[in-house]
């Protein structure tokens, strides 16, 4: 799997998840959980992945859409 979008923004993750699923792309959002350690004050990004060979495709669609990859 390969990283695709790093953010603090929970809103930004849900667009990009919708967008993907809408394109039949599975993703994976990692350190959800991470918030029981920071205290919910989301400090630390959480990260968006997909697999290898959709992370060009997956790209190109945030692009399209105006997601930043780089937040």
């Amino acid at each position: 799997m390969k990283e695709l979008l790093k953010t603090n923004d929970p809103t930004v993750i849900a667009f990009a998840q919708a967008l993907l699923q809408g394109e039949g792309i599975d993703c994976f959002e990692m350190d959800v959980n991470i918030s029981v350690l920071e205290g919910s004050i989301g400090i630390l990004p959480r990260r968006l992945m997909v697999r290898d060979r959709d992370h060009f495709m997956a790209a190109a669609i945030l692009r399209d859409n105006d997601v930043s990859l780089s937040e």
